[in-house]
């Protein structure tokens, strides 16, 4: 029995690790690597380190508060009547406010620090542009269901089970501390209730910052997985931004004959022309009024040599054979370069050579 395969349904695997071309593009649109999960971690541990720093202040705050309320709204005859819960709904929100300020703030920055570090520097209104697609109600409930949103749910689930585990474990063994407190005065009460839910924040900010951890792993697989491409995108991109190989290739091949053309225009200036005999051939020029050193106006190998000598007697220039000096010219000095220092001595004796058989004529 024989299988066919249709390659042409790989054609458009997406194998390849994404171009940094790609990587930006994305970047404009606004998809980043960044875990979410990594800033709420960052964001609960900040929010309790505060209110520990802070527990002092905020304990105070909370006593002052209680006294005053229970001192003497509590006792007032009308504490019912408009003006008195317009006065207590200001004082309770203005405490409120007090004391979740400074956690606020921390919180605001270290979620900023946070998004910086995955992200760095940012700005797209791409985002914010509404697409018809998400209107869709089909488009709607795929999204629903796949598996990037399976996946949200579990992870919500894990966080649920494994924070609620750690703070019902630790509640439990502080229930003996909390029913004591019935016991207590009123500032050992607000201490002991800070402390418990201090601790509480922090279990529950580590194992959050744990999970997020992993999470941002997720996340970078999840990232680069939907940016790999297709050999064939990679190959169309390259021609956009390089250009098309053919063309270029043609480009090229055009800018060597306007070269070549060039230069073989040149080679009537020159003072003398050294050979290898057959195989290479340089032009040599050398005017000591506007230049210090001798210097080659063409060169060329084989079928170019020839040319160049085909000029070189048509304008009866003098052709010098030198082989070794003719093939060390081609290899170490470009068109247009003067002659190094290391090469002054043979080529002055071959000027001079020249030189002489003209004055001679």
């Amino acid at each position: 029995m024989e299988f066919i395969i249709n390659l042409q349904l790989f054609a458009e695997e997406k194998t390849e690790k994404a171009t940094q071309k790609k990587v930006k593009e994305s970047r404009e649109k606004g998809q980043v690597l960044q875990s979410k999960e990594l800033n709420s971690a960052f964001m609960l541990l900040g929010a309790f380190a505060v209110l520990s720093v802070l527990s002092g202040y905020i304990g105070s705050s909370i006593r002052s508060f209680t006294t005053h309320i229970y001192g003497e709204y509590m006792n007032l005859d009308y504490l019912f009547s408009i003006k008195n819960m317009n006065r207590l709904t200001l004082i309770v929100f203005s405490n409120l406010f007090k004391l979740t300020i400074p956690i606020g703030m921390i919180c605001l920055a270290i979620g900023v620090i946070t998004s910086y570090i995955q992200v760095g520097y940012l700005f797209t209104t791409k985002t914010l542009t509404l697409k018809l697609s998400k209107l869709n109600p089909i488009e709607g409930f795929k999204r629903m269901f796949s598996l990037k949103s399976l996946v949200e749910l579990l992870k919500c689930f894990v966080k649920i089970i494994l924070i609620g585990y750690v703070i019902y474990r630790y509640t439990v063994n502080q229930l003996s501390t909390i029913f004591n407190t019935i016991t207590m005065d009123v500032n050992t009460i607000v201490k002991t209730l800070i402390d418990i839910t201090i601790n509480i924040g922090y279990r529950a900010g580590i194992v959050l910052l744990i999970l997020a951890v992993l999470d941002y792993y997720y996340q970078k697989y999840d990232y680069e997985k939907n940016l790999k491409m297709s050999k064939q995108e990679i190959k169309e991109e390259f021609k956009q931004t390089e250009g098309n190989p053919q063309i270029k290739s043609k480009i090229k091949e055009k800018q060597r004959q306007i070269s070549m053309r060039r230069m073989m225009q040149d080679v009537p200036k020159a003072d003398v022309i050294i050979t290898n005999p057959t195989h290479y051939a340089i032009a040599i020029q050398y005017d000591p009024k506007q230049f210090a050193a001798p210097r080659v106006l063409a060169k060329g190998q084989d079928l170019i040599a020839q040319n160049i000598k085909k000029i070189a007697s048509e304008n009866e220039l003098p052709i010098i054979e030198n082989k070794q000096l003719a093939r060390t010219l081609y290899d170490t000095v470009e068109i247009g370069e003067f002659i190094p220092p290391e090469l002054y001595q043979a080529v002055a004796e071959i000027l001079a050579y020249v030189y002489q058989i003209n004055n001679k004529i």
